[in-house]
């Protein structure tokens, strides 16, 4: 695999006010579907970075926006706080409204685009504050401990605070992450509808089906408005597993009265889906090489698409069964068992390594293989374990994957910590399960926001909050709690 250029995951680390960050170039490979929007996925890999900078050269710090580390919202808006501003501040206890170190607060007000700072106990303040504990009460937080409740809240609050009024999910509130990627949008309705957050959940998977291309697929990203792509970054063929699970789970948890009818609505998104992950499939039953979500080209199939497209066509078929619609399911069940096939024969025999062909070694994508997303396969066990060694970090987190030819250098990265939370709470090791998810909450950032990277001191740094792993880790921390969450049905 060719050497990576920019992307959102391949970062330069720099030291901004004060506080280590890494920051990205929002630029990505380069890469459309062909004109008749059929899927074309290519090997190699040409970066570009953002803003006009020349491709293939590093855009200097100086044009990086320094990170958010936390937010201000309100319904409508939002606004990142800097970490000049956050510095010996505090949020107000299950809100968005910021006690600073005078005691004065700042907050977003209802219907306004800018902060204000007002003397503490303000009416409209407390009000705001009084909405948002009202939101996290009418549903659940999850976590058997204070600790474990409290940063559940931080996150829930702030996935509401990144959630647009159409649906978009904003990845994070800095330039380069303010966009709406299918995957982790995915995973912050699961995560909605696992806390009983219903409305926020569907809000987001009517969006996805808004912005769905006709042939089925996703652009790896959309601008928050819903108008398009941001650039020519290639799309990526795991969204089509990624977006029917989400649908999957939302309708596990929503109100029996009208999820049907919701679920009908939704279905012409999961069918167009389906039938392009179905359509994908290669005469060994693998999905054709696509980028992961790493962001990457590979240049055969890859396990971080594989397994979320096997997860998806298994809820596809399971929804089709309750919208009444069973030659879909059959159809669906028989993708399925296909694709099962060829991951147990290609994937398995190398622990569930990056690529079939076993030159890009392990991958955290190995989570993907069990709860919640698909029912864990004879000896993942040991898959997990030994990738969570290879993995593994002096800092105590992980490294996204061993690929020498991906520069991940020394942080850790808390999405793919937190993915080894979840898989071990869904396939019965609550105690591996707790120490990982406890590691990640205790990189938390000063104003308890979960960060995407873990640097080589140990410290928070780049972006926060990063809706992804606030998502994992509600999962996570609902898993649990619950001994586990529902999983698609296994029946091709």
């Amino acid at each position: 695999m060719p050497r990576v250029l920019f992307v959102r995951w391949a970062c330069v680390t720099a030291a901004l006010g004060g506080v280590t960050a890494a920051l990205c170039a929002p630029g990505a490979p380069a890469g459309r579907p062909s004109g008749d929007g059929r899927a074309v996925h290519s090997a190699g890999q040409a970066g570009h970075p953002a803003g006009g900078a020349v491709p293939g050269v590093p855009s200097p710090v100086s044009m990086l926006a320094a990170p958010t580390v936390g937010l201000l919202a309100n319904a409508a808006s939002a606004e990142g706080v800097a970490a000049s501003t956050a510095q010996g501040a505090r949020y107000v206890e299950r809100s968005n409204v910021l006690r600073l170190p005078d005691g004065r607060w700042t907050y977003l007000p209802e219907n306004a685009t800018a902060s204000v700072v007002v003397p503490a106990d303000d009416p409209a303040a407390l009000a705001q504050i009084g909405r948002s504990r009202a939101w996290l009460a009418a549903g659940t937080v999850p976590g058997a401990t204070p600790a474990r409740r409290e940063a559940a809240a931080r996150a829930l609050l702030s996935m509401r605070a990144l959630l647009r009024p159409n649906g978009a999910l904003a990845a994070g509130w800095t330039d380069g992450w303010k966009y709406s990627w299918p995957r982790d949008s995915s995973f912050v309705a699961a995560a909605f509808a696992h806390t009983g957050h219903d409305a926020e959940a569907y809000r987001i998977l009517r969006y996805s089906a808004a912005t769905q291309r006709r042939d089925g697929s996703w652009e790896a990203r959309t601008l928050l408005d819903g108008s398009g792509p941001p650039d020519a970054r290639r799309w990526q063929l795991d969204a089509d597993g990624w977006v029917p699970w989400a649908a999957w789970q939302w309708y596990q948890q929503a109100p029996r009265a009208d999820r049907r009818a919701r679920l009908l609505a939704l279905y012409p998104m999961v069918r167009r889906a389906a039938d392009h992950a179905a359509d994908s499939l290669r005469a060994d039953g693998l999905p054709p090489p696509s980028p992961d979500y790493w962001e990457l080209a590979t240049a055969t199939p890859n396990i971080g698409t594989a397994a979320p497209l096997l997860a998806g066509l298994r809820a596809s078929a399971d929804l089709a069964r309750q919208a009444g619609r069973p030659q879909d399911a059959a159809r669906w069940d028989l993708a399925a068992g296909r694709l099962s096939a060829g991951i147990a024969a290609r994937f398995a025999p190398l622990g569930y390594q990056r690529t079939i062909d076993g030159r890009h070694g392990h991958d955290s994508a190995v989570a993907f293989m069990a709860p919640p997303f698909n029912r864990a396969p004879a000896g993942l066990a040991r898959a997990l374990d030994a990738s969570y060694r290879a993995l593994l970090l002096p800092t105590g987190g992980l490294t996204p994957g061993t690929d020498p030819d991906a520069p991940w250098g020394g942080n850790a990265w808390t999405p793919s910590t937190s993915f080894f939370a979840l898989a071990w709470a869904g396939t019965g090791r609550p105690a591996q399960a707790g120490r990982v998810v406890d590691w990640v909450l205790s990189k938390r950032n000063a104003l308890g926001e979960l960060p995407e990277k873990v640097d080589r001191e140990g410290r928070a740094s780049s972006v926060a909050p990063l809706a992804w792993t606030g998502s994992i880790v509600v999962l996570a921390l609902a898993a649990l709690d619950r001994h586990g969450l529902p999983t698609p049905p296994a029946r091709g």
